[in-house]
């Protein structure tokens, strides 16, 4: 489930070339702040996978809601609270 929604994020990835050492710039509009930057699209295609997952897991631990994507959702129950030791 959470693969599908990472795919059909990365489906609605808006690419461009910017002035920059890594040139290859791409975001997700859908899903605010999420962005990512690389030398090749490859790599800016990979980071930004990177992001999304780091995104995903942000929002859950927040028990902050998770738009839709086409016809993929990610339910968050509740706040999930970590602990240590």
């Amino acid at each position: 489930m959470i693969q599908e929604y990472i795919n059909a994020a990365l489906y609605k990835a808006h690419y461009e070339i910017i002035k920059d050492e890594e040139p290859y710039y791409g975001e997700v509009p859908e899903l605010r702040g999420v962005w990512a930057s690389g030398k090749t699209l490859e790599e800016c295609r990979l980071k930004l996978t990177e992001v999304i997952e780091g995104w995903i897991i942000i929002r859950l631990k927040e028990g902050l809601a998770i738009p839709t994507i086409d016809k993929y959702s990610i339910n968050v129950p509740h706040k999930i609270v970590a602990t240590c030791g």
